[in-house]
């Protein structure tokens, strides 16, 4: 009969390449069982999302056969549970416990696309997951999500009345495009807009979720200096296309987020359009924005490149009917979707373990 320790010393071979410490101290093994001839554990990951499992799973079995006993049976169960700075947050959305920003320096790079795509890949691994549209003067997630008819229902809820988000393809929506008519341009100043915002996250039933996704507007401004006024965002992926001019905005949302003010974490860059693929010619890429425009502007600032979106028909022809490209798992967009979540997952993750919690923004310059 093989002790406790001697499976645990073993695992201690297994490191996490993220977090630069070995499975054991992580506290990432749990309920260790030891019969005859056999050896189960649970290997407990810091999101569904981790794109490492395989990795993992195969490492604990060939450490426990080359320090243990190589006729051994391990069974290795793989669990997730979600990591957060935001536990004792006591701000709104305290339930949440991480909040992605995307955002963009400039309009037209896709944002949106973006957003709503990487919360449904994110759905897919099984995490609880919600989408802000936060885009107030052009909601476009209630279009990307086939809701145009739908309004969101009210829960009561201790005393209050709340706004119950709409759960489409398991992701919670909620937009200010529920509530105006789509056909009307919304002509509001400043504090209207952000007044309109804050009760999307105040006013509204978000409930406990792994990860909430905000589709930012474009640009730095009003609606910007709210969030980060109110909520504690775990971090911002800015998206951008190759093209040197979206690069450049796309270092001002950078700069805007890195202010010692207001000191963000930058997850990473989103280069989308990254090349265009025509359906009769799948192998074929051409790079009609430029090439490795994103490549370059992550190693320039230190920041990880979290993925390459192609510019195809598909992924606009399914944003028109309401059904987000990432649900076809088999597509190739649907796979780049997989690895976006995968790696943005990855990074909440790593930003969690090296990073202090991000506070809100108390005061912001005169």
């Amino acid at each position: 009969m093989y002790s406790k320790e001697q499976i645990l010393t073993a695992l201690r071979q297994v490191i996490d390449p993220d977090l630069k410490n070995d499975i054991v101290t992580l506290g990432m093994v749990e309920n260790l069982r030891i019969e005859e001839n056999k050896v189960g554990f649970q290997l407990v990951l810091t999101t569904p999302a981790c794109p490492l499992k395989g990795k993992f799973q195969k490492e604990c079995i060939e450490a426990i056969h080359q320090k243990v006993d190589p006729n051994l049976i391990v069974e290795v169960e793989m669990i997730s549970r979600v990591t957060s700075t935001r536990k004792k947050a006591v701000e709104s959305l305290s339930g949440v416990k991480n909040i992605i920003a995307i955002a963009s320096g400039k309009g037209g790079v896709g944002k949106s696309t973006i957003a709503a795509n990487l919360a449904v890949a994110l759905a897919r691994t099984g995490a609880s997951t919600g989408l802000l549209d936060a885009d107030i003067y052009g909601p476009s997630q209630v279009m990307m999500f086939g809701l145009n008819n739908i309004r969101p229902g009210v829960t009561q809820l201790n005393g209050r009345d709340l706004i119950e988000p709409v759960e489409k393809y398991d992701v919670k929506i909620l937009s200010i495009g529920f509530f105006v008519d789509p056909d009307k341009a919304l002509i509001w100043r400043g504090p209207m807009a952000s007044g309109a915002l804050t009760q999307l996250f105040t006013d509204a039933n978000w409930g406990v979720l792994d990860y909430l996704v905000i589709d930012m507007p474009p640009g730095t401004g009003d609606i910007h200096l709210t969030l980060v006024q109110q909520l504690a965002i775990t971090g911002v992926a800015v998206v951008t296309t190759p093209q040197e001019v979206a690069l450049a905005d796309a270092r001002k949302a950078l700069d805007m987020y890195t202010q010692e003010k207001i000191n963000v974490p930058i997850l990473g860059i989103i280069e989308n359009m990254s090349y265009f693929t025509p359906a009769e010619l799948p192998n074929n890429k051409y790079y009609i924005f430029g090439k490795e425009g994103g490549r370059r502007f992550s190693e320039r600032y230190k920041v990880p490149l979290l993925g390459k979106i192609p510019l195809v028909q598909s992924i606009c022809e399914s944003s028109d009917k309401g059904n987000p490209i990432a649900l076809d798992v088999d597509s190739p967009e649907g796979k780049a979707f997989d690895l976006l979540a995968a790696n943005i997952a990855r990074a909440v993750a790593i930003r969690n373990d090296h990073l202090p919690p991000t506070h809100i923004v108390e005061i912001f310059g005169d």
